[in-house]
């Protein structure tokens, strides 16, 4: 195997085991309100499930700004982490937290204002309501801080690789939920009050059980006040605003679509669709699974300047994410009648019908969405503006608007479910053309339709990657790093200290790392000639390892053990160990 091979085999091999953790967080919301739901339909009645729809729009909000916050801190916590800035890194972390716990604080403020002096009359003036609205809104206000916080810890822990952790913290939420809705709801009687209570106090679980890693002091980030700054809190917002304005598309999108339905086909379109669409976010959480780990590894990519890894994850997405999620929706398309009678039971109901099309119909734009969502995330990482505002404007309301707007007559309910397909084929297409127009010749290979900047990090004539999957590799990775070097006008000494210190490390890793366990390992290695210095990578999956921290734990009497690291240590001009996503990153600088 190759180096571009085998980095692409690592890299695919991490994406996939980061994934299950991403989309059992991103289900977390999801089955969250479908416990809501069920206890509010058969244990409080259907006004409680008005109340719960009258707060949707605070909630989008809620979801807006945490978007915002997240993705500006996770994209900007990867870049940090490729170019080894451990102090704005710090910065990043507490900048991040105290936003979080300030804006969770003043929606909580706001909650309890309205509720507690019955201030929600832009809401709704149904007097029935009125009462149950405030309470909801009051035992809202309980959980605000703890969601903002603990999506923020997520995707700290997830670069620390401590993706149980966050796995744990959703399984006890889940569990809080239906335990607390059953106690306050069904036991206590505190009817929407218990809902919202249950929700939120869950949210503590969930938030709690993260955050206990990070007060221990075995993270590697920490909450530092010298480390704060305005000009942080700033490119944290101003890194992340994009994913929070899709947001704003959506619901603007909601509205026209649910003012045509009402216009042309009336509120059972309108039931329908929010039945389908219910369904189906459950099985959205894989898409936003796949592109909360696509962002991890996009950002420190772009950090390090890693242009051929930054092209291998949207492979990866292409070649593995896309046709994953095409067999799920052919499953869903598949069982749309039985997913159906879930919440409808007689199929002779014209909602029954327009149920099932819409499971039938719109899981075809699932694969070609997890297309649009990764290339906004590529855009707000490198600084993309245009390409994502085009592709936030599209998809977010243009498209689904403007074709159902254009189908409703002709085609009837079904013009919604057909324009969420058209919008993803519109999306694909924009990319597509977007990469040609700015390359001015139609883009054939990745870095083409990425229109990766060509300074950015180094070119193929800079570069030369390898992999090593045993210990007779190693000798020869040495002679092609020294002949590397000397093929790119190095002097002799130099080319030849390069491949001494890459097989004492390479070696190292496959002595020490490859035989902790039975899995099948590979070390992925990357030298860059870029003006003047020498910069080797190594990067591998073994148990968590740093060479320095080793010599510094070593007495005098077993230094003579350890006289390669210290020989490399000592012709290296620099060196930085990471474990980033669980896999040891080693840089030497000669």
């Amino acid at each position: 195997m190759d180096g571009y091979s085998s980095n692409r085999y690592t890299l695919t091999k991490l994406m996939f085991r980061l994934l299950p953790v991403q989309v059992l967080l991103a289900l977390i919301t999801a089955v969250n309100s479908m416990i809501s739901t069920y206890f509010a339909s058969n244990f409080i009645g259907a006004d409680a499930m008005s109340v719960v729809g009258l707060a949707n729009p605070f909630t989008m909000l809620q979801g807006a700004l945490s978007t915002v916050l997240v993705a500006g801190a996770t994209i900007l916590c990867g870049k940090f982490i490729g170019q080894n800035e451990e102090d704005r890194l710090h910065a990043n972390y507490s900048l991040s937290m105290i936003l979080s716990a300030v804006i969770g604080l003043l929606f909580s403020a706001f909650y309890v204002v309205v509720g507690a002096f019955d201030l929600g009359g832009f809401i709704t003036n149904d007097t029935a309501l009125r009462p149950l609205f405030n309470r909801y809104l009051l035992g809202c206000a309980v959980g605000v801080l703890p969601m903002f916080a603990g999506n923020i810890l997520t995707g700290f822990l997830s670069f620390e690789n401590k993706t149980r952790r966050t796995a744990t913290a959703g399984i006890v939420c889940f569990i809080s939920n239906l335990v607390f809705a059953y106690l306050f709801v069904c036991v206590a009687k505190l009817d929407v009050l218990g809902l919202s209570l249950a929700s939120s106090l869950s949210l503590w679980v969930f938030f709690l059980t993260e955050a206990q890693y990070f007060v221990t002091g075995k993270s590697f980030v920490h909450f530092r006040m010298k480390a704060l700054s305005f000009k942080a809190g700033f490119e944290i917002l101003t890194t992340g605003w994009t994913g929070g304005l899709s947001y704003a598309y959506q619901a603007v999108r909601a509205l026209i679509v649910n003012w045509l339905l009402i216009t042309y086909v009336g509120s059972v379109g309108v039931s329908a669709m929010a039945t389908a669409d219910n369904l189906l976010r459950i099985f959205w959480a894989i898409p936003s699974g796949m592109l909360a780990v696509s962002r991890m590894m996009i950002s420190v990519s772009a950090g390090e300047e890693d242009r051929q890894t930054m092209a291998d994850v949207m492979r990866v997405m292409l070649r593995r994410y896309v046709p994953l999620m095409a067999c799920v929706s052919a499953l869903l398309i598949a069982f749309a009648v039985p997913l159906t009678t879930i919440f409808y039971q007689d199929k002779a109901a014209e909602v029954f019908n327009l149920t099932v099309w819409g499971v039938r119909i719109m899981p075809l734009c699932m694969p070609l969405s997890i297309i649009c969502m990764h290339f906004v995330c590529y855009g707000q990482t490198m600084k993309k503006p245009v390409l994502v505002q085009i592709l936030s404007a599209l998809d977010g309301v243009v498209c689904v608007a403007g074709f159902t707007a254009l189908l409703i007559r002709p085609v009837g309910m079904n013009s919604v479910y057909i324009a969420m397909v058209l919008n993803g084929v519109t999306t694909t297409l924009t990319i597509i053309i977007y990469a040609w127009v700015q390359r001015k010749r139609f883009p054939a290979v990745m870095d083409d339709l990425l229109v990766i900047p060509d300074d950015f990090g180094a070119s193929a004539d800079e570069r030369m990657d390898l992999s090593v999957t045993g210990i007779e590799q190693v000798v020869e990775v040495a002679r092609e790093v020294q002949e590397f070097c000397t093929s790119r006008g190095i002097d002799e000494r130099r080319s030849y200290l390069s491949g001494l210190a890459m097989e004492e490390m390479a070696g190292n890793i496959v002595e020490h790392g490859f035989t902790k366990d039975s899995k099948k390992h590979t070390i992925d290695l990357r030298i860059v000639h870029k003006d003047d210095d020498v910069i080797m990578r190594m990067r591998d999956d073994c148990v968590p390892f740093n060479p320095g921290e080793r010599l510094k734990l070593v007495s005098n009497d077993e230094k003579m053990k350890n006289i390669g690291l210290r020989m490399v240590y000592g012709i290296a001009q620099d060196i930085q160990y990471q474990n980033i996503l669980g896999l040891n990153v080693l840089t030497l600088r000669m």
